[in-house]
């Protein structure tokens, strides 16, 4: 899976909280419906059995409810429910899939019969309460049952966030994301830094030393820091063209005073951001396509060779979009809001909808495999694939939409805190119907307007007409 990743500090975001994205991104030539729900705890699995691989494994019976996005037609590819919040307000983003070297996997074979990203999601955030208990959580699947792939993991509370990235089979290593930062991830093993003798800030699997010293992992020089991309991670050229260019781009966009290549391995996991972000610059960020660079493919005046040099953050696979803001502002049934849209991101928004809910609005959760605009997910897969060959004429449009959709959510957001304590979970729930009633409005409007742009350049069309 090719999904890039940004979390954000409390610190460095525009009101306090902690954020995590990520884009979930489908394999070239591979697009998958998705959909957001409500798993209640009656759903839940109490043994849970995967589909793409043998693993199985019996869950405990005290599930909590959580918001999921899996794929729509889960039952035959299996559940990949992805991001969202359980109900004491703990959210999970799973995963980012990372890289790897041979030391490693020689030293620390993947699991065949393990799990994977198909699974993480459902076996993991319906049972903790923390963040640092969703590292713990998933650090213990992992030495017990292995996995089949390499991956990395997100999970935030209101006070903290935290990436754990898998190391082989069985191991791995985690570290808290500093307040005033943001961390960029893009498909590559990225810490590099870690104390293990700082437990507040730093975990990973017990005998990670040992490991390290017996398989000779550790590539610094004596008295140097331990570096974790250097030990477990990978300098491919495929990386360069890959992995780091969206790194780079992230981080021009956030730190415009830095300059760094596109194709260097020394890209900082985390950095101190010249402004607060807010949830806007996070959707630009995820949608980009190098814009105002040689790079950018949605540039008819760049290179044809320029434009296919590196892979972009916004590409034609995304599946969704997942923006887990956990907000400070002391009410634990409104504060925590998921930002959500599906299909490519340069073509849409992400709209905010509130998570202790019992019930997501059917625009959002009636995804199937046909193909109707009465479904969010295929409405914005139709507008891409419109918009997608004349960009420069359908951007003004495009444009407006998004503006439109995050400012008309940050109005109902505005009205749902003017409750304060007399907030209920009806009230929820109907501010989130609003904005799916006024998204499915908006997305109807720049349906026509594509549509309408697109038709008038047929390659059929002619001037003359009776």
């Amino acid at each position: 899976m090719g999904c890039t990743t940004i979390l954000i500090g409390k610190n460095a975001s525009y009101d306090g909280s902690t954020i995590i994205a990520r884009t979930e991104d489908s394999p070239n030539g591979v697009f998958k419906p998705k959909k957001f729900i409500v798993v209640e705890p009656k759903d839940q699995p109490r043994h849970y059995k995967a589909v793409s691989s043998k693993f199985e494994i019996k869950l405990p019976d005290n599930p909590m409810r959580y918001t999921s996005v899996p794929n729509a037609i889960y039952e035959i590819e299996g559940t990949w429910g992805q991001s969202g919040f359980n109900e004491v307000n703990v959210s999970m983003s799973a995963t980012e899939t990372i890289t790897s070297n041979p030391r490693v996997l020689g030293a620390d074979p993947l699991v065949k019969d393990g799990f994977g990203e198909e699974d993480m999601y459902t076996i993991v955030l319906p049972y903790i309460k923390t963040a640092r208990e969703g590292v713990e959580r998933l650090g213990k699947l992992l030495k017990e049952y292995g996995t089949y792939e390499y991956n990395a993991v997100a999970f935030s509370d209101e006070n903290e966030i935290w990436w754990l990235e898998t190391i082989g089979g069985h191991h791995w290593i985690a570290r808290k994301v500093p307040d005033d930062c943001y961390v960029t991830a893009p498909n590559q093993f990225g810490l590099d830094y870690f104390e293990f003798d700082n437990e507040d800030e730093f975990m990973c699997s017990e005998d990670l030393q040992e490991f390290i010293k017996k398989h000779n992992l550790d590539l610094n020089f004596d008295g140097e820091s331990f570096n974790p991309r250097y030990a477990f991670g990978s300098q491919r050229d495929s990386d360069r063209v890959y992995n780091t260019p969206r790194a780079w781009y992230m981080q021009k966009v956030l730190n415009p005073e830095i300059e760094q290549s596109p194709i260097s391995f020394f890209i900082p996991w985390c950095r101190k951001p010249y402004r607060k972000i807010a949830i806007e610059d996070i959707k630009y960020v995820l949608s980009s396509h190098y814009q105002f660079t040689e790079f950018d493919p949605l540039d008819p005046a760049n290179d044809e060779f320029d434009k296919r040099t590196f892979r972009t953050i916004g590409i034609n696979r995304h599946s969704h979009l997942g923006i887990l803001q956990a907000r400070p502002n002391g009410n634990k049934l409104s504060s925590c809001l998921e930002w959500i849209t599906f299909s490519s991101m340069p073509y849409t928004a992400p709209a905010p909808f509130f998570t202790q809910v019992s019930k997501t609005p059917e625009y959002f959760s009636n995804t199937t495999k046909e193909i109707t605009t009465d479904s969010v997910y295929w409405t914005n897969r139709i507008i891409a694939a419109i918009a997608d060959a004349h960009f420069k004429l359908c951007e003004p449009d495009i444009d407006t939409f998004i503006q439109n959709v995050m400012a008309y959510g940050y109005k109902v957001i505005g009205e749902v805190d003017s409750l304060g304590d007399k907030v209920t979970q009806a009230d929820l729930e109907k501010a989130n119907q609003k904005m799916a009633d006024y998204y499915k409005e908006q997305n109807q409007i720049l349906l026509d307007k594509v549509l309408y742009i697109v038709s008038n350049r047929m390659h059929n069309r002619f001037q003359l007409s009776d």
